[in-house]
């Protein structure tokens, strides 16, 4: 994504319209697009600064996250419930709907995922089974 333009120049494209330019003769003279000077200008009137919006980001996963603490309580309660059966509780409690890979995502960012491990899925022979020597733990984030 490209980055925004400097609040400078923002606000020399506004004093320019402010002293009497046009928006589209200010755009010309400093160099960018109509649209944006036309935004800028607006933006200027309404809120009076010309500071570029955020860029990217998360924006959606508030959604999920307000309602973190009964899911984690829920996982407490009964550990090995599926994303499906969340998402029917959530459904049913409180009227939202979320995807399976958005209730996944939550758990991944509370470090609740469960990984596959090979030693515990490998296929061998009936009379030679051992358990695995040890279960794959992920390293919590910073």
């Amino acid at each position: 994504m490209a980055r925004s333009l400097s609040g400078d120049l923002r606000w020399r494209v506004v004093e320019a319209v402010r002293t009497g330019l046009s928006r589209r003769q200010a755009a010309e003279r400093f160099g960018v697009s109509a649209a944006s000077a036309v935004r800028w200008v607006a933006a200027w009137r309404q809120t009076g600064r010309v500071v570029a919006k955020a860029q990217g980001g998360d924006r959606r996963s508030g959604r999920i996250e307000a309602l973190g603490g009964e899911i984690l309580g829920a996982l407490k309660a009964k550990v090995d419930m599926t994303l499906d059966e969340l998402a029917a509780m959530l459904r049913r409690r409180h009227g939202v709907w979320f995807a399976r890979s958005t209730i996944w995502r939550f758990l991944d960012r509370h470090g609740m995922t469960v990984k596959k491990n090979g030693a515990r899925s490998r296929a061998g022979q009936a009379r030679r089974r051992r358990a695995s020597r040890r279960v794959a733990r992920r390293a919590e984030r910073s």
